[in-house]
């Protein structure tokens, strides 16, 4: 399962999301699939969730889309934004 971890602030600019760590004061920007993401993870959710989503809403193929979101969520618990 994917989580949000506390202490992240966010707010949206156009399609984008700036978001940042009321602990370490650390910004992140998120494009607007990152963006998205963010939102699906309101709720804790399974990656497999995650892509079936996001192949639906952006056109995109399955395969593709499962490298580019474990990727981004790498990243993302890297920066302790996540948890799994």
């Amino acid at each position: 399962m994917i989580t949000r971890r506390q202490g992240w602030i966010a707010a949206k600019v156009g399609d984008d999301l700036v978001m940042m760590s009321v602990e370490t004061g650390v910004y992140i920007g998120l494009n607007s699939v990152g963006a998205r993401i963010w939102e699906l993870i309101e709720a804790p959710a399974e990656v497999d969730e995650l892509v079936a989503r996001l192949t639906e809403e952006f056109d995109a193929a399955p395969d593709a889309c499962r490298r580019d979101v474990e990727a981004f969520l790498a990243d993302l618990e890297g920066r302790q934004v996540i948890s799994r």
